[in-house]
């Protein structure tokens, strides 16, 4: 997919699983004890450690209290925003049907090839019951059509697509190159869904897969299911990697630059044997599509006018998430004695709950939240 070289806007929603109910009110104490309200819904302790043992699979207690404490305030902000969007969605009354909760649950469970054990054991592993998992799903369905209400009301006026066409008419040519897919094993312990661990069971991952691929599996289904990667959910997919960005390769993905033209050399369909780069991951990639000369397209192509199109809505549609998010959080009443209480006392900021000290030298700074992603060329 092509970038258009609009100003870059990374407003984004973190969403995480919660568990909210009840009235205002301290609580109790340890993982019950709330951390906050939102016009009287409590959130608590325990659902904030819940986002952080998801993010973490198991690793938060290597967190010194410090950094937890960093990352309970920002796992706590994700949670309120969350809660007040699906309060506005509930008071515009759209909420989802049981019905497609199911559908939505199980689309997820066949998207990323879970059989109803590996879903009860992912489960499990993220610190969620059937009927938490169930819960999050209502609120993300609720707040996804609160946001797309707003949305499809915005619109692109053909003076804003010719003003942007005639800003950088080059920028709207095909250039040599190929659209990749890619499937990546990791040796590492990375708290992927099928993470593989060693140098030993990740080559015996690779070869089974491309057993599968030579037998006529499908890349993308595999890729999706399998892949130690962020592009697994977009079932492998990197975009285009123009010729001219092929010196790049060492930099952006740790594999040799001649790659590339190995990458020119196959036809679509084609995929490569396995790959290790710098960092150890094998890779195993599909070319998808090829383009071999140079093309000039015009304001009237239609592929053109709908780039442009897609991504002046696209970052409209931030600014309209991020003042309805803004909106939602303002007309709420929100107490976050989470806060409060690091305020009282803000040289002890695991007091919560027992801590083990950090076993590194120096702990993360908390992860901003995840821009969606619309690079033109892979990163990894």
């Amino acid at each position: 997919m092509r970038k258009i070289l609009l100003p870059t806007l990374t407003l984004s929603l973190s969403l995480v699983v919660s568990s909210c109910g009840g009235n205002n009110g301290a609580g109790s104490s340890g993982g019950d004890e709330v951390a906050a309200t939102v016009n009287g819904t409590k959130i608590l302790v325990k659902d904030v450690d819940r986002v952080i043992t998801q993010q973490f699979r198991g690793q938060e207690n290597q967190l010194s209290p410090l950094a937890q404490g960093a990352y309970r305030l920002q796992a706590l902000d994700s949670l309120i925003t969350q809660e007040a969007l699906y309060q506005r969605a509930q008071k515009e009354n759209i909420v989802p049907k049981d019905e497609d909760i199911a559908k939505y649950i199980q689309q997820y469970k066949q998207d990323n090839g879970f059989t109803e054990e590996a879903f009860a054991n992912e489960l499990k592993q993220t610190n969620q019951t059937d009927e938490q998992f169930r819960e999050f799903v209502k609120k993300q369905l609720a707040i996804q059509k609160l946001y797309e209400s707003s949305a499809s009301q915005l619109k692109v006026q053909d003076r804003e697509v010719a003003d942007i066409y005639k800003n950088n008419p080059k920028q709207f040519s095909i250039q040599p190159g190929v659209a990749l897919s890619d499937i990546i094993i990791d040796p590492a312990d990375n708290g992927a869904k099928f993470d593989v661990k060693g140098e030993a069971a990740a080559e015996q991952r690779v070869r089974e897969i491309k057993t599968r691929l030579n037998n006529g599996s499908d890349f993308a289904t595999i890729a999706r299911q399998v892949s130690e990667h962020q592009s697994a959910m977009q079932s492998g997919d990197l975009g285009f990697l123009g010729r001219s960005q092929f010196a790049d390769l060492p930099q952006m993905m740790g594999l040799p630059a001649a790659l590339g033209e190995q990458f020119m050399s196959m036809e679509p369909g084609d995929v490569t044997e396995p790959v290790k780069d710098q960092a150890g991951r094998w890779h195993i990639f599909k070319v998808t599509g090829k383009q071999t000369e140079t093309r000039d397209r015009t304001q009237d192509d239609p592929s053109v006018r709908k780039e442009i199109s897609d991504a002046i809505l696209s970052q409209r549609k931030q600014v309209v998430d991020a003042a309805i998010q803004a909106r939602a959080r303002d007309e709420a009443k929100i107490e976050n004695f989470l806060a409060q209480r690091m305020l009282e006392n803000p040289n002890s900021f695991g007091v919560l709950r027992p801590v083990p000290a950090a076993t590194a030298a120096g702990s993360p700074a908390p992860a901003a939240a995840p821009a969606q992603p619309s690079e033109s060329k892979p990163k990894q």
